[in-house]
């Protein structure tokens, strides 16, 4: 009898982890698609797996012009040097919308510059975005980072918000703008992202350094174009011609901007600059869309390199796209 009640016992343990198991296999059924695997570490922090990583890619011919017509099979994606498999492509990126901020510098240093800067923030925003489909908004750093006018269709009332900047601040809290724009405007748009800075370059005041505005844009997957406004204004860089990389300044800002595949001009000629805005808008409509899933599927904290490559690369051509990002938890690169 005792024996029949024991086994009766161990048959009730057994259903009842059968019963249990079939409960967490249909719970892991009835989780989202999206949330991805998720483990824990033995210190009991949760890793979450890596879901995607999208790039716009931009190839230039010999002549700097943007090449169309290429299909997947004609790009090789690589990072940390490893060969991975791309998930989706897009041939022309025309009917993405654009979400573009422009900011501007308003320090001190660029007191006499500002009349330049609106002119040139307004060309830039006519030649680039589209009416009714790209949104702009407008910014201002120095002492502080400002948001004067929310992404708009509506391009008047960001000519208004330009026009109505009359005085400057002290310092330059370029970093900052870049990074709290990113991470409060450009993480939660829904199109492709762009940010035009127009300044001297020069950095005093922000709290955020030159590799935090490079990790969250890349992160945010924003494009980063940048007007210097130091050359062509004689008495700031003496010697120094338009067109010309000056300082370490200039070399930051050059380097914010390729890291992120974007492009910093340094002109104090406003037909230049217009000329090198068409070619941006060229490039923008003719950009390749590629989306992958990481090899190295953690969110481990590391900095991932990444290079795009044609398969069968012509003399000449160049690809240009953000060079990596970091793969941390927040990351909205990887979704």
């Amino acid at each position: 009898m005792k024996s029949a009640i024991r086994l009766s016992a161990t048959l009730l343990v057994l259903l009842a982890q059968a019963v249990s198991a079939q409960q967490n296999r249909q719970s892991k059924a009835a989780a989202p698609p999206d949330e991805g695997p998720q483990t824990q570490d033995r210190q009991g922090v949760e890793r979450v797996f890596i879901r995607r990583v999208q790039l716009p890619v931009t190839v230039l011919d010999k002549k700097g012009q943007p090449v169309s017509g290429l299909k997947q099979s004609d790009f090789l994606v690589l990072e940390d040097k490893q060969p991975q498999q791309i998930e989706s492509f897009t041939e022309s990126s025309e009917s993405l919308p654009l979400y573009i901020a422009v900011l501007l510098d308003t320090s001190a240093s660029t007191a006499g510059k500002l009349k330049f800067e609106q002119e040139a923030a307004l060309n830039f925003i006519y030649t680039i975005a589209r009416p009714r489909r790209d949104k702009v908004a407008l910014g201002t750093f120095d002492d502080e980072v400002r948001l004067l006018q929310d992404f708009t269709d509506r391009y008047d009332l960001v000519d208004k918000a330009i026009r109505s900047i009359k005085k400057p601040g002290t310092q330059t809290s370029l970093y900052d703008a870049v990074w709290q724009f990113c991470n409060e405007k450009m993480r939660s748009v829904p199109g492709r992202r762009v940010i035009v800075i127009i300044t001297d370059g020069d950095d005093t005041y922000s709290r955020a350094t030159l590799r935090d505005a490079i990790d969250i844009a890349q992160r945010t997957e924003t494009l980063v174009f940048a007007i210097s406004t130091k050359a062509g204004f004689s008495g700031v860089v003496p010697g120094v011609e338009a067109g010309t990389v000056a300082d370490k300044g200039d070399r930051d800002l050059e380097r914010l901007c390729e890291e992120t595949g974007g492009r910093a001009f340094f002109t104090g000629d406003m037909l230049a600059l217009e000329r090198s805005f068409s070619r941006i808008a060229h490039e923008l409509r003719s950009q390749y869309i590629i989306t992958y899933r990481p090899s190295n599927d953690r969110y481990d904290g590391s900095f991932r390199r990444i290079e795009v490559k044609l398969v069968n690369n012509r003399d000449g051509w160049k690809v240009r796209t953000r060079r990596g990002y970091t793969a941390t938890a927040d990351s909205a690169s990887a979704q």
